[in-house]
């Protein structure tokens, strides 16, 4: 049975093999162990950090997907809630089978119960799956992003 929850520091290594497990992720991530430092430490700001929800997806005791919350308050839409969704995977072995749109639909339902009223997401433009994938579920791409490397 799959079941949604907060991640624990344990479930660090699989986590981080999932976002290097795709064409993309293996030039930027690192999954060898032991793991670099700057993953723990990332793991622990956001552990600690309210407005920030890092999930994971779980069978049993197995790690089968994680994604990521941010919670963001602005002025715009009368100073309303927003959910950021970053950095959606599904463990290689187990996608096409309906993973990813529950793990989306739980995002949704915690987005909703802290009161925000948009949820939005980036995706690569290189990822022409996921594009088809977040369109189904009712998203739209409704803005171009832009980003800087530092």
């Amino acid at each position: 049975m799959i079941e949604f929850r907060r991640a624990q520091a344990s479930d660090l290594p699989d986590i981080v093999a999932m976002l290097a497990d795709d064409r993309l992720g293996a030039g930027r991530e690192d999954a060898s162990m032991p793991l670099a430092r700057g993953y723990v430490d990332a793991f622990n700001a956001i552990d600690a950090d309210p407005n920030q929800l890092l999930a994971v997806a779980v069978d049993g005791a197995e790690v089968i997907g994680t994604l990521q919350i941010t919670f963001l308050v602005g002025l715009s839409r009368k100073g309303g809630w927003r959910g950021q969704i970053e950095a959606v995977r599904v463990a290689s072995h187990r996608r096409s089978g309906g993973i990813g749109r529950r793990m989306i639909d739980w995002a949704i339902a915690q987005c909703r119960a802290r009161g925000c009223g948009l949820v939005q997401l980036t995706t690569d433009k290189g990822r022409a799956d996921a594009h088809r994938f977040y369109e189904s579920l009712g998203f739209t791409g409704s803005h171009l992003g832009y980003k800087m490397t530092l």
